[in-house]
């Protein structure tokens, strides 16, 4: 029996239902009749430019319709797709395109300029018309082999170069597979765009849908850091399914919502989810687990309403087509119960790591655990232990491998980009977890003799090279590097971050209003830090979008005004901060009475001397 590839399914949904609406983006809605001509353009033009079989092809491409005809026409091509986040910095872009060798990158205008100008070519889509070429809108005849290549997706490295994971149609149509049985997807389902290209889960959000008829509708930038606007948007326009990444999805769960809503299931995973559900809920929360080379999840379950006394969520049972084993040094099973190396077999392990034939010999390892002959296991790294009801308790890294927003983040690549710096003799990089349970990452730094550092000057240096969230929270100046008797680093002898030893941006000024003094309060209890100057950068610091969105709420609990996102972004330090507090108190002081105006002074007040 023949399987259809993945483009194949949607190509007949696109003929049995070619005027349902595949892709939400905004005011814009493509059909299935849209998607699948679009994308039969796009092949059309890759076959003439000269791409055959299994080549990758670069989609530089944000979060859009046009990512989703972009992807369709490569598989239609017979090509993979290797997706590249427009966000990333230029010299990271060019690395990943050396290290790949992609001759082809589908991109946008206003995308292409930042793309480094070398050997490959770019296809450049404008409102998914191709350099004003409208090509064929017949489907190509390529042959369907369900073993070839659909996407390459690159991880971070332990050896300072990042890793190309390569998956292959077999693998994902497994995904598919189990996604539409085990969460009942019909076309009537409406599901999101919410992951960064870059990100696994990207194609997770896209697959399971476009092949079964349902819809995908972009989240917008606007709201997609913020709770609140989420759920409303959620409501609004009827989602039916999503992913969110485990913060944002723990502070959705602690809003009210209201009694009719089409959500059935919320989905999350990538970090530790350390929350249940409040009873209650009209849909349920799905915690997920795997690894990238292991096709986005290997485990799944629904997580229960919350209880007292209860230990962290489970990352459920395997999923359709998964073996998972729990083995100790030697590979051998270890007993139910006792902690062991999660290691992942069945059709979800993929084919490997692209040029890097060792490494792949190293992690995908044959599989004698299973029945499966001829087939190998994919050992994670992980620690976990199996509970008593056949759940998977995950317990953290056996190595030094972090996890930061989702991101699998190997610190030794960090390490090798900083000692490119003329003025760092030496450098470590690790992950340390606050009280928040939020992963950070700290650099700690051997100067050379007379350097002057600053942090701001790190970050700089840094983010040529690196994309944001791989850029180190904190930056600790040290004499040098503790070492074991083996002449490793040795972690526990590292000193705590404190204001001390800190390296921080050029000036240090003490904050001096009320609200500076709340948030630099509030804003030190964040990340962990014993002192904040009032010029600091909220993101230099550690932030993103997700702890400035708890910024936001604490800023809406204390003082009852609402500080946009957008504002935080254009005014970032804590005085800037507080001046535009400062601003949105002064208009609504200006409509409430002496009471409720020396409540909010009150409260504040109370919180920033805690």
């Amino acid at each position: 029996m023949v399987r259809m590839c993945v483009h194949e399914l949607v190509q007949f949904q696109a003929k049995i239902r070619p005027d349902a609406v595949a892709v939400f983006d905004g005011d814009k809605r493509v059909t299935y009749r849209e998607l699948d001509q679009r994308a039969n353009e796009l092949a059309a033009r890759l076959l003439a430019s000269g791409v055959r079989d299994e080549q990758a092809v670069g989609l530089c491409l944000r979060r859009s319709a046009d990512f989703v005809t972009g992807a369709l026409g490569v598989l239609k091509a017979g090509a993979a797709y290797l997706p590249l986040d427009p966000s990333y910095p230029k010299k990271r872009l060019a690395m990943l395109l050396q290290e790949s060798g992609i001759r082809w990158v589908v991109t946008h205008p206003c995308v292409a300029n930042q793309l480094p100008h070398e050997s490959w070519q770019s296809i450049v889509m404008d409102g998914c018309a191709l350099n004003g070429n409208a090509g064929s809108a017949i489907s190509p005849a390529r042959s369907a082999d369900p073993g070839k290549l659909v996407y390459i997706i690159y991880t971070s490295g332990s050896t300072g170069q990042p890793k190309g994971v390569q998956i292959t149609h077999a693998n994902l149509l497994n995904l598919i597979a189990w996604h539409q049985r085990a969460f009942a997807i019909t076309p009537t389902d409406k599901a999101t765009m919410y992951a960064s290209p870059g990100f696994d889960a990207a194609g997770w959000e896209i697959w399971p849908y476009l092949t079964a008829g349902a819809s995908v509708t972009v989240v917008d930038e606007n709201i997609r850091t913020s709770p609140e606007k989420l759920r409303d948007w959620f409501v609004a326009n009827e989602i039916t399914i999503s992913f969110l990444p485990t913060a944002l999805a723990e502070a959705i769960l602690d809003l009210p919502w209201p009694t009719e809503t089409a959500l059935r299931f919320l989905l999350t995973g990538a970090d530790t989810l350390r929350r249940y559900p409040p009873a209650g809920l009209t849909f349920a929360l799905v915690n997920n687990y795997g690894p990238t080379e292991c096709t986005v999840v290997a485990t799944s379950g629904i997580v229960p309403a919350e209880t007292t006394g209860r230990a962290l969520p489970s990352i459920g049972r395997p999923i359709d087509g998964v073996q998972v084993y729990l083995v100790d040094t030697q590979l051998q099973r270890v007993p139910d119960g006792t902690p062991g190396e999660l290691v992942i077999g069945g059709d979800s392990v993929g084919r490997g790591y692209l040029n890097s034939p060792e490494l792949t010999d190293r992690k995908f390892i044959a599989d004698r655990l299973g029945n499966n002959q001829g087939g190998r296991l994919y050992r994670t790294g992980d620690l976990a232990r199996m509970l008593p009801d056949g759940q998977i308790a995950f317990l953290g890294r056996i190595d030094e491998q972090v996890k930061v927003r989702g991101y699998r983040i190997e610190p030794g690549e960090i390490t090798a980009v900083l000692e490119q710096h003329s003025a760092i003799d030496a450098s470590y990089v690790m992950g340390c977890s606050g009280d928040s349970g939020e992963t950070r990452l700290i650099a700690y730094i051997v100067p050379v003799a007379n350097a002057h550092l600053s942090a701001d000057n790190l970050r700089t240096f840094l983010g040529e090279h690196l994309p944001e969230y791989m850029v180190p929270s904190i930056f600790v100046t040290i004499a040098s590097l503790p070492l074991t008797a083996h002449g490793k680093v040795d972690r526990a002898a590292l000193p705590a971050p404190t204001s001390e030893n800190i390296l921080r941006d050029e000036a240090m000024e003490s904050p001096q209003s009320e609200i500076e003094q709340w948030l630099a309060s509030f804003i030190a209890t964040l990340f962990g830090t014993t002192r904040v100057s009032r010029d600091d950068n909220f993101f230099n610091l550690g932030g993103h979008s997700l702890m400035g969105a708890q910024l936001i709420a604490r800023v809406k609990q204390t003082f009852d005004v609402e500080l946009p996102l957008r504002s935080l972004f254009d005014h970032p330090t804590i005085r800037e901060i507080s001046a535009e507090i400062d601003t949105l108190l002064q208009v609504k002081l200006n409509t409430m009475s002496e009471e409720e105006a020396r409540r909010i002074l009150e409260t504040s007040h109370a919180e920033s001397s805690l």
